[in-house]
């Protein structure tokens, strides 16, 4: 044991003094140039680190903050003792893809500065950091009070743009994305729309290309098939599909809803958060969907906050083991939105009021609501047909669905796309 004692001291003391012999060295190295640079626009040692700069050849460049005039600057190391702080021009990056064109003498200073008048400097050339110049784009959305879904698009469009291309050349975006063959009309609206709010907020000329939506007519699914879907799925995610059939909810707006928006006792379910500035509305809901939601723990704030993380690929995944299961590949074709257009036009066929739909969908605008209403002949399709001979049964048969057709020898007669 005192052997082992001995060994294991002497093992720290050796390991104690190369960390010391290690720190001498590197404070002996590089303390004459451990002193903090003057600041180009005051010429104050009142300097502080204000992180790092990542250049595009995999280096990074210290940046420094002054506290007099609070300018904000980068420059690299003096390679020797005797030698000064150097300002990290374009000339000093090596990099092999195209990042941002060297800014011109009058351009302002990329960084967050917190004085009120415009951070121009005159004889002062930087490079454009593009990530920071996008995070401050996007704080600037969030500002102005842009919902978090947009934030996050247009976050994801620009930092793809800033990878291909160089985003300060206007003419080289409308290159790549004229070049992106793989993309429809929608995807490079949504570019240009990105691309266009981040030119005018970094003052960028740009002229947007004219690029017209492609309208096609959304896949309406058969009733059975929405039923077969979300019979396979497990149960809170079919609780999740059962509620967008019978509301035409936004998934989005579905993840909102909270326990207090749903009241089961009268069956009922009010949206007070809609999506992309819709109308608040109320749904009542069918016995089915209300003991759906009763099953359902009361866990979390919402019914649907905890199954949300991975929802989309765990939908995609069962929706594909369901599909091959019953042989059925039109199941694949059905998204989350697919239900909102399954409902808009089932609601349109059965009632023939337009304002009802737009209504039902929250829209102010009946142009939207044109969109989702598609005129679809189903004479020819096939019916459930179903009797009732008191008020109950005739109650009960228009909650699920059913629509009243005639009355004969006192037996209502209800049908029911199948």
């Amino acid at each position: 044991m005192a052997e082992r004692g001995q060994a294991g001291f002497h093992k720290k003391s050796i390991l104690d003094k190369a960390s010391l012999n290690t720190s001498r060295k590197l404070e002996n190295e590089f303390s004459p140039l451990a002193q903090s640079p003057k600041c180009p626009e005051c010429g104050s040692q009142r300097i502080y680190r204000d992180g790092l700069r990542y250049l595009t050849d995999g280096t990074t460049v210290q940046r420094w903050l002054c506290r007099e005039c609070y300018y904000r600057f980068s420059k690299k190391r003096p390679l020797q003792k005797n030698q000064d702080w150097q300002i990290n021009t374009a000339s000093a990056i090596v990099s092999k893809r195209q990042v941002c064109e060297l800014l011109t003498e009058e351009s302002k200073n990329l960084a967050e500065v917190t004085r009120q008048e415009p951070a121009q400097r005159e004889g002062t050339t930087q490079t454009l950091d593009i990530k920071g110049k996008i995070v401050e784009f996007l704080w600037h959305l969030k500002k102005e009070a842009y919902s978090q879904k947009t934030i996050d698009v247009y976050s994801k469009r620009l930092l793809q743009l800033a990878e291909n291309c160089n985003i300060s050349d206007p003419e080289k975006v409308k290159e790549y994305i004229a070049n992106k063959e793989t993309w429809n009309n929608s995807t490079k609206i949504l570019t240009v729309a990105a691309y266009k709010t981040f030119a005018d907020f970094a003052s960028i000329p740009f002229k947007p290309p004219r690029y017209q939506p492609q309208e096609k007519i959304p896949f309406i699914p058969t009733e059975k098939e929405l039923d077969d879907l979300i019979a396979g799925c497990a149960k809170k995610k079919a609780t999740l599909l059962q509620l967008l059939k019978e509301t035409g909810m936004r998934i989005g707006e579905a993840k909102r809803l909270t326990w207090t928006d749903i009241d089961l006792e009268n069956s009922r379910i009010t949206l007070n958060n809609p999506e992309k500035n819709g109308k608040p509305r109320m749904f009542k809901t069918s016995q089915k969907l209300t003991a759906m939601l009763n099953a359902i723990p009361k866990e979390k704030d919402g019914p649907f906050k905890s199954c949300y993380s991975n929802l989309y690929r765990d939908f995609h995944n069962q929706r594909k083991t369901i599909a091959a299961k019953l042989q059925n590949p039109r199941l694949v074709r059905i998204t989350f939105h697919t239900f909102r257009h399954w409902k808009a036009t089932m609601e349109y066929h059965k009632t023939k009021d337009i304002l009802h739909v737009m209504q039902l969908l929250g829209h102010r605008n009946i142009k939207n609501t044109l969109i989702y209403t598609q005129l679809i002949d189903f004479e020819s399709d096939d019916y459930h047909s179903a009797t009732a001979q008191t008020i109950e049964e005739a109650a009960k048969l228009i909650e699920t669905g059913f629509e009243y057709v005639c009355t004969h020898d006192n037996i209502m007669l209800f049908r029911k796309r199948k």
